[in-house]
């Protein structure tokens, strides 16, 4: 008894191969030595297999007057019984299971997005109070308090920066791929990562209100309003059984032979139409892994066929989110560019900045040779670095660094500076001795491969668009070398989420790609969610609908080319199994066909169903 109860506990999928596997040796026994025992072994597949499919279309009917494919079954194996063609009964009920097995393994049941999202939530916070220091936990936080926020520390509310200057890595929110200088005045978000200097701020949204709760629901509304796809079996299943039983009745009213009616139930199973879908997207999730995807929802490729607009974010999807020096511009008569490089990249040396660790890893693989490094290092949150190289006291930052330090900035640096400005680059401002020398421009760096795969995807008859939490110039530059013209910039995790719900209103259905948690609600929202596996969150992964496992995005085109090329395949298999099932229709009501041959020719239908789905296992466009 304890044996039966573990293995009624055991998990469905696998105990549905047992099944089935107990199933197909009953059915194997029944030909062999069914008409010599006393009791057909082809019940043993009745009652595994049958069974089930019979109590689930009594429960549909009766609860909610659901006619589905198995109604159809239901009636099929009833009347197969009933007349004694036990084997026919079984071998529908076993391919019906069958179907429904690989429709169960097509889908994902692992959602752990929302638990990894509460999980970033801050636990505690710094509250200051008539002088004194004292952690409470976050939700105690009101509206007005004084909090204290260390270097590596968490946000804990959203609010002002009041007191203290430092930077701080918004990628939660914002997919920014650098930390954003903050200062008094400033607005921080809760759930963001304070880099380097301590500041006081005040609560401005606290507990329900803060960003990264606000965060959490909208992945929670997005998931619980994206439409869920009906198999195509189950939307035709009410005109199948309606036009079934109609040719059955007539069938016996006009010929009296019972054998006929049941025939032409057996034959006008959607066992083909059944297998139709999910061997098709089976085999086309077959050849997308071999692309480097990972489809976790059984019908994303099926609602991918109709997407009309690609939305791609920017850092870390079309470009790799790591900085790059694009150009170094030496205006003292003193230094070359080159010399005005080494003297940044040695103050940036022992940096811990995003942007001072690319100067200096950009100088050691530009010359071949590291910078020497620097005395008297000093590190400036929210404005860059102060150090000595080789007897030269070396400014490194932004504008307010230099400022604060007396030091002016030339005309001719700040056109150039606006014009790397324009491009989307971030500025990083150098002095030497106490003199503005030049500056040094960095920029994300564009995938070589993401130009081609816009052209590619633009071809497919699908619209890319740019959405970016990234600065309008940083946006419009990407944008202009990949031929994008729509682009949405500035965008929080709410801006994502409402222009895809605006497209998809407008009948419009988006593909969003993107890596970053604050992707995660745009990616649940979309009709399909494509999230970057290997660089990317895996909360942004957890809320896609499929992971592209190697970053790759040269594979998206061939994705969207072969979801198409599978729903042509489902069309072409519906048509088949249908027109078959019609032939075998006028057969039986002439008597040609019996239960157990009508079983054998529209199961070779099901058989043909599966071969040419199985040609998209290796399927690509020349």
């Amino acid at each position: 008894m304890k044996q039966l109860e573990r293995f009624l506990e055991w998990g469905g999928t696998k105990k549905e191969i047992v099944l089935l596997a107990v199933s197909a040796a009953a059915l194997l026994a029944s030909i062999a030595f069914g008409s010599v025992l006393p009791l057909d072994p082809a019940w043993i597949a009745i009652a595994l297999c049958g069974v089930p499919i019979v109590l689930e279309a009594i429960i549909g009917l009766v609860t909610a007057f659901d006619i589905k494919a198995d109604v159809l079954v239901s009636l099929a194996l009833i009347a197969s019984v009933a007349i004694g063609e036990d084997f026919a009964a079984g071998e529908v009920a076993f391919i019906m299971q069958l179907g429904g097995l690989l429709e169960d393994l097509t889908v994902a049941r692992a959602r752990a997005g929302i638990e990894k999202l509460v999980r970033l939530t801050p636990r505690t916070a710094r509250v200051i109070a008539d002088g004194a220091e004292s952690v409470v936990p976050a939700e105690q936080v009101r509206v007005g308090d004084l909090l204290r926020v260390l270097p590596g520390e968490t946000v804990p509310v959203d609010g002002v920066i009041r007191a203290g200057a430092t930077s701080i890595n918004q990628a939660v929110m914002t997919g920014e791929s650098l930390p954003v200088d903050k200062g008094v005045g400033d607005e921080v978000s809760s759930g963001t990562v304070n880099q380097f200097g301590s500041f006081d701020m005040e609560a401005t949204r606290v507990g329900e209100d803060s960003s990264i709760q606000r965060m959490i629901r909208l992945v929670q509304s997005a998931d619980a309003g994206k439409a869920k796809i009906v198999g195509l079996a189950d939307r035709w299943a009410t005109w199948i059984v309606v036009v079934a039983l109609a040719a059955a009745v007539l069938t016996w009213l006009f010929t009296h032979e019972l054998i006929r009616s049941v025939t032409i139930l057996v034959v006008f199973c959607p066992c083909a139409l059944v297998l139709a879908t999910p061997t098709a997207i089976m085999a086309a999730i077959g050849n997308a892994t071999r692309h480097g995807f990972l489809v976790r929802e059984g019908d994303a490729l099926e609602r991918l066929a109709g997407v009309r607009i690609f939305a791609f974010d920017k850092t870390g999807t079309l470009t790799y989110g790591a900085p790059e020096v694009a150009a170094v511009h030496s205006f003292s008569p003193d230094l070359s560019d080159e010399q005005l490089y080494f003297c940044a990249a040695s103050a940036e040396m022992w940096s811990e900045h995003p942007l001072g660790r690319a100067v200096a890893a950009g100088y050691r693989a530009g010359s071949g040779r590291p910078a020497l490094g620097s005395e008297r290092f000093q590190m400036l949150p929210g404005r860059g670095v102060r150090a000595v190289v080789e007897g030269r006291a070396v400014l490194a930052g932004n504008a307010e660094l230099l400022r604060e330090n007396g030091i002016a900035l030339p005309g001719e640096i700040s056109h150039a500076a606006e014009e790397a400005l324009r491009d989307g680059c971030t500025v990083i401002y150098v002095a030497v001795d106490g003199r503005a020398a030049g500056m040094l421009a960095l920029s994300d760096t564009l995938r070589p491969s993401a130009a081609e795969t816009i052209r590619q995807v633009r071809q497919t008859g699908v619209e890319p668009v740019l959405l970016t939490g990234d600065h309008e110039s940083a946006a419009q530059h990407i944008a202009r070398q990949l031929g994008i013209a729509e682009v949405r910039a500035n965008c929080l995790p709410e801006d994502k989420l409402g222009a895809i719900d605006a497209a998809q209103r407008a009948g419009r259905p988006v593909c969003m790609v993107g890596d970053g948690i604050n992707d995660a609600p745009a990616l649940k929202k979309a009709q399909v969610g494509i999230a970057m596996g290997g660089v990317g969150s895996d909360i942004a992964v957890d809320a896609a609908d499929i992971a592209l496992v190697n970053d790759d995005i040269r594979e998206i085109p061939h994705l969207l080319r072969l979801a198409k090329r599978m729903m042509r395949t489902i069309k072409y298999n519906l048509t088949f199994s249908m027109a078959l099932n019609f032939i075998s229709i006028a057969l039986a009501i002439t008597g040609v066909l019996t239960p157990v041959v009508g079983a054998l020719v529209h199961n070779a239908g099901s058989v043909f169903v599966i071969l040419n789905s199985a040609l998209l296992l290796k399927w690509k466009k020349r």
